[in-house]
């Protein structure tokens, strides 16, 4: 029986590539998104795979959520949390809301999401969380406070979870993209972008099939002996 995924944030961008990459390998795949139903209808008419909505910072929404995949489609495997949002700007222009929502998207429906289907990989012996950090968890961003403090504490949960999770099955890693072809990446200014791409030593942008393929190796049976580690794909912009 084929293995069910969620991928949170799962109709566009990077989600729909890694969604795409699970289905392919064989696994029944549910994309959840947060607000955007035409582009959701779209995405599910395009590539065959359903799209449930929920706010992923919502707690009992993300169990909500959960146990409707798990009804329609079968108790959930594989979890890939990719559900993130910006609010850029500096510390001092920052605003407590623009903190929250952050760190409430980004970090906290991380843990939503683990709540919601962790038990239940455990009991079955057999689990995958993948969580998608970010360079700039790792390295910083000016006017990203709220944004590399939620990827990086992205990556410390997954260490933490991935202790928990590893004697019963349960692998949890991360993946940290770089600067990736998507439309938030596409919304920065032409000349901020190029001085972005000069410090890539690959010379370009990540494709968001690049890390899908990651995400897919880390879900897959192979990926088994992978626990708590961080897998950055960044084209070598920074080596950590």
């Amino acid at each position: 029986m084929a293995r069910v995924a969620i991928v949170t944030g799962g109709s566009r961008g990077i989600g729909e590539a890694i969604c795409v990459a699970l289905r392919d390998a064989g696994m029944t795949v549910a994309a959840n998104y947060a607000g955007n139903e035409e582009r959701a209808r779209e995405f599910t008419a395009r590539t065959g795979i359903p799209a449930y909505k929920w706010d992923v910072a919502d707690f009992d929404a993300c169990q909500e959520g959960a146990a409707k995949v798990a009804a329609d489609l079968g108790p959930v495997d594989v979890l890939v949390n990719n559900a993130g949002i910006t609010r850029d700007t500096t510390l001092l222009k920052m605003t407590y809301q623009m903190w929250k929502e952050v760190m409430d998207t980004n970090l906290g429906g991380c843990f939503n999401m683990a709540k919601a289907v962790f038990p239940g990989m455990r009991e079955r012996g057999w689990g995958r969380i993948v969580n998608i950090g970010s360079i700039n968890g790792q390295a910083g961003q000016y006017g990203q406070v709220n944004y590399a403090a939620a990827k990086s504490g992205i990556h410390g949960f997954t260490k933490a979870l991935a202790q928990e999770g590893a004697k019963f099955g349960v692998t949890v890693n991360a993946i940290a993209p770089g600067y990736i072809d998507t439309d938030m990446v596409a919304a920065v200014p032409a000349d901020v972008l190029a001085k972005i791409v000069a410090k890539i030593p690959v010379g370009r942008l990540g494709g968001a099939h690049e890390i899908a393929r990651g995400v897919a190796f880390l879900c897959s049976e192979d990926g088994g002996f992978i626990t708590g580690s961080t897998m950055s794909i960044n084209g070598g912009q920074h080596m950590y």
